[in-house]
């Protein structure tokens, strides 16, 4: 993930929370009068939407966007692969990583659920593909001027595992051999979701939505006493349509697909999803999942093990582990949809 230079939080009275097709309004049964209020800026190479239900108090807002600005920053200075200085850069610069590297709780608390979604999927979802990602065209590096030769395919993936990467809790640490290069783009926007959740929580705020490149994680209700309402894309890369409409209250949601990053070369579409099984981007039916839980960081690894597995395995996963999961599939005449039952009771519409 990228991280920008901060410009200063946009705090604003939230007429329409326009990301996905949110729609937020505002209650006016107490007083004084809470409101939904919008803090936004740049970061992690996309933006950041943030709703929280609050009396008019200008000064504890400033102080929340001042924040969650220093929150988010945190994330990235730790966990950015564009970022030559940030905490996981640097161990992934170390050519010798037999030796135990410390880190942040922060870090080992995200390498900790990487390597449980690892185990969930099979290795579908491998923190450890970054080298392949790069050989691809989709990392910091510049894109190739062709696609990776299968010799050269087959031996950055050999040298790939999650299960090289050695985890110690007490004091947090990591090592691996052979040394490896981790990228954690697929689960550390997840955690900046959970990482500005708690901050919020920590300032007593009870009632947000949290938003960061349509991951989402929400809390309490809306004043008017409504659920927060959100939406599912359809997977259209150009453009931006309602597939579906859920509601969510002290969830998180993430979505993977693979209809927004890609490229073209000689007629073939290549997706930013890698598996790692083939060293290949996807390429089958599944266009998006889109998966709930506790956590987004949990929902955001998740969703993109699951798009990596495809539908009928991931979906024998999820009602193996009664996961929330809902699968837009493309066919000869459109898109099907699927959802687990353990999803059907958040859709609306």
């Amino acid at each position: 993930m990228t991280f920008g230079m901060f410009r200063p939080a946009r705090v604003a009275l939230a007429s329409a929370f326009t990301a996905l097709a949110f729609a937020v309004l505002a209650g006016c049964s107490f007083q004084p009068e809470e409101k939904i209020w919008e803090i936004s800026g740049p970061v992690f190479g996309t933006g950041y939407h943030i709703n929280v239900v609050l009396t008019d108090d200008q000064e504890r807002l400033e102080t929340l966007a001042n924040g969650i600005d220093e929150v988010l920053g945190g994330v990235d200075a730790s966990m950015s692969t564009w970022r030559d200085d940030s905490e996981l850069s640097r161990f992934n610069q170390r050519t010798d990583q037999s030796e135990w590297f410390p880190v942040s709780a922060g870090l080992f608390e995200v390498l900790e659920k990487a390597r449980e979604i690892s185990t969930l999927t099979d290795g579908a979802f491998d923190v450890t593909i970054g080298p392949v990602v790069n050989l691809w065209g989709f990392g910091p590096q510049a894109r190739p001027n062709q696609i990776p030769t299968e010799e050269s395919l087959a031996k950055v993936l050999a040298a790939t595992g999650f299960d090289k990467l050695e985890l110690r809790e007490a004091p947090p640490a990591v090592r691996a051999t052979p040394p490896q290069y981790v990228d954690l783009s697929a689960i550390a926007k997840g955690y900046g979701v959970d990482a500005v959740a708690r901050f919020l929580e920590s300032e007593g705020v009870q009632a947000y939505l949290v938003e960061i490149g349509g991951e989402v994680r929400v809390n309490g209700r809306k004043p008017d006493g409504s659920t927060w309402r959100l939406a599912i894309e359809q997977p259209v890369s150009e453009g931006r349509e309602v597939n579906r409409v859920v509601a969510l209250e002290s969830r998180a949601m993430a979505t993977s697909g693979d209809y927004r990053n890609y490229y073209e070369s000689e007629g073939r579409r290549y997706s930013h999803t890698i598996d790692p099984a083939t060293g290949e981007p996807i390429a089958h039916k599944l266009a998006s999942v889109t998966v709930i839980a506790d956590d987004c960081m949990t929902a955001d690894a998740l969703a993109t093990g699951f798009n990596v597995m495809g539908y009928e395995r991931a979906n024998a996963v999820a009602v193996r582990e009664n996961i929330p999961a809902y699968f837009i599939v493309r066919t000869d005449e459109g898109f099907e949809t699927h959802q687990t039952p353990a999803f059907s009771s958040y859709v609306t519409q």
